[in-house]
């Protein structure tokens, strides 16, 4: 049940929503319950004035999920669960983290349910994120094509930084630390090209332009048209919502039903974000969810 002194409203009529009226440090059972839920109906959520330590920042993202330390990206010294996702004011001309349309770690056999992102320091202006629905993504396709996708796998890469990715020798920002030395990380990973949600139960898109190298049992130049029709339609602007970041706020999306993208606009500025991630399961295709 709802607790009335939460305010839950959609920031968009299909995607995101601001959640006010809680604190999440000292937030209820019944609390976090009615969050899951809106978390589920909105796919984003937007949490206003939740200045959080790092250990708050952990124990929260706790509260909904099993906390991932992700591979390949090192963490702060202090708490290597969490990325501090810094762009400093000098660092122009680069590659921002998160600055291409994709789902988190999608080249993962289990990539992450859910993502969490904590405003630290922000530019004056700029530094936008945003979202985009792919439940929308797959039900606005023909019934044709969606026939054609619903069988269908993609091969997920992470190496170079993916396939439309900055690429190995790319400037990024000096504090992300790239750890990328384990030959598992190159491997190709298959996953549906339509994902059933586990807690919907709704057809979402499942492919995306920085991780999805090709279908499964085709080359990359066959899969490149319908691959790169994909992309373009998946982001189409009445999928989207858009995050003008302020002090203290707090985001959680899920990677499950979302493509974000970092918005790169704000050189001589210095913008510090701290991100914590939540343990995934292997996604589930349509003719395995219809076979239990």
């Amino acid at each position: 049940m709802r607790e009335s002194n939460i305010d839950i409203r959609p920031v968009t009529p299909h995607l995101g929503a601001e959640i006010s009226g809680i604190d999440l440090r000292a937030a209820s059972d019944a609390t976090i319950a009615t969050v899951k839920h809106a978390f589920a109906e909105h796919a984003v959520l937007f949490f206003k004035d939740q200045h959080l330590s790092p250990d708050d920042l952990l124990a929260v993202t706790g509260r909904f999920g099993e906390v991932l330390r992700v591979p390949y990206v090192a963490g702060m010294a202090s708490h290597p669960d969490i990325i501090a996702v810094l762009k400093e004011a000098d660092e122009r001309r680069i590659s921002t983290f998160g600055g291409t349309w994709h789902s988190d770690f999608s080249f993962l056999p289990e990539p992450p349910d859910a993502t969490l992102l904590q405003a630290a320091e922000l530019p004056r202006l700029g530094g936008d994120t945003l979202w985009a629905n792919q439940y929308l993504a797959y039900e606005t396709l023909s019934d044709g094509l969606k026939r054609l996708l619903d069988p269908l796998f993609a091969v997920h890469t992470g190496w170079p930084h993916g396939t439309t990715g900055p690429g190995p020798d790319a400037a990024v920002s000096r504090s992300i630390k790239m750890t990328r030395n384990d030959p598992g990380a190159d491997k190709e990973v298959l996953h549906p090209v339509v994902r059933v949600h586990p807690v919907t139960g709704r057809k979402a898109l499942f492919v995306n332009p920085v991780y999805t190298q090709r279908f499964a049992e085709m080359s990359v130049a066959e899969s490149k048209p319908l691959l790169d029709y994909l992309h373009q339609h998946c982001t189409r602007p009445e999928f989207q919502c858009r995050l003008r970041w302020q002090d203290g706020m707090l985001v959680m999306w899920d990677n499950r039903s979302t493509l974000h993208l970092a918005i790169n606009d704000y050189d001589g500025e210095r913008r510090l974000l701290y991100r914590t991630t939540l343990a995934g399961a292997q996604p589930r295709g349509i003719a395995h969810m219809e076979s239990l």
